[in-house]
């Protein structure tokens, strides 16, 4: 016999009988016929292969297989009540995670959108995953991160996505960034050329990282080599080196506005701006905490693009 004819409904049953010590009132409290009561413990009593209750007397009483059986059963019972309890606040959004993979550039970026997200839903655990770019669509393909935010790729191919959805967030002006220590910090021009660029020296990202492709493909189209003195995958190092010293770097205007250390300088012709995208499995299951957050971005992008416009 299929356990799965017999469990969960049956112990229900056979915890009501124990508790009203008669057919007839377990069948009446669970809005069930008597027929269909006594079917279900028999049924139970075969796949166990013992007797449960005694049903002699002018009450039914538990056998001790049944006593033995039934303390197994509440607590199976209250398990189940539990799970069922856990699905409808995960539905609900009071319980459930979400993981989320970015660039450390993204996450510099989009920490108010997570920040938002755990205001409306504190019961959500936010897991996130600091990775290079090329490792988040297939981390998502992989089901090792629900979603991923992350630049557009500079040369992003229909065949890189074909089992993703991108949704835009933003878009990011580049600028060179310096520290209060650096020569340009109290010149009063703003902007240089691409050529003083060339002669920069730098503290950049590694090569597995997206803003860095951008800026390689700058130097390439303007003809120059960019001089990389530190190569790193850690921004939090590029910010405090650049602070502190005469290096340089290219961030987002976001990220040199928010860090009171740092100073744009505009290069003409001007960096490439940047795409920062949310990106999800195309056909994979979306609990409800992944589709809160897409609807969530897509109301934040909504502000964010406001705020630019008046800005």
């Amino acid at each position: 016999m299929d356990r799965r004819d017999i469990f969960p409904r049956s112990l229900q049953y056979l915890i009501a009988i124990s508790e009203y010590g008669s057919y007839t009132r377990a069948a009446e409290a669970l809005h069930v016929s008597q027929p269909t009561l006594s079917q279900q413990i028999k049924q139970l009593e075969e796949y166990l292969q013992s007797p449960l209750l005694d049903r002699s007397g002018r009450t039914v009483q538990l056998t001790d297989a049944g006593k033995i059986f039934l303390r197994h059963a509440r607590r199976a019972w209250g398990e189940l009540n539990i799970g069922t309890r856990a699905i409808q606040d995960v539905q609900d959004l009071s319980r459930g995670s979400l993981r989320l993979g970015w660039t450390p550039i993204t996450d510099y970026l989009t920490c108010s959108l997570l920040s938002r997200y755990n205001q409306l839903y504190p019961g959500i655990t936010l897991s996130t995953l600091d990775m290079p770019q090329d490792d988040i669509e297939p981390a998502i393909s992989e089901a090792r991160i629900d979603i991923g935010i992350a630049f557009s790729k500079p040369h992003h191919s229909e065949e890189n996505s074909s089992h993703t959805e991108t949704f835009t967030l933003f878009e990011e002006a580049l600028y060179l960034a310096v520290g209060e220590a650096h020569p340009r910090r109290i010149q009063k021009r703003k902007r240089i050329s691409a050529q003083d660029f060339g002669k920069e020296a730098l503290v950049q990202l590694n090569t597995d990282f997206a803003l860095r492709h951008h800026i390689d493909r700058y130097c390439h189209d303007c003809g120059i080599e960019p001089r990389n003195v530190i190569e790193t995958n850690s921004l939090t190092v590029i910010i405090e080196l650049v602070e502190l010293g005469s290096l340089a770097t290219v961030l987002p205007s976001t990220i040199i506005n928010t860090q009171d250390g740092l100073y744009p300088i505009a290069v003409v012709p001007e960096l490439p701006h940047h795409t920062v995208s949310m990106i999800w499995h195309k056909s994979g299951y979306k609990s409800p905490a992944c589709l809160a957050f897409l609807e969530l971005a897509s109301a934040w992008s909504s502000d964010i693009l406001q705020e630019k416009s008046l800005g």
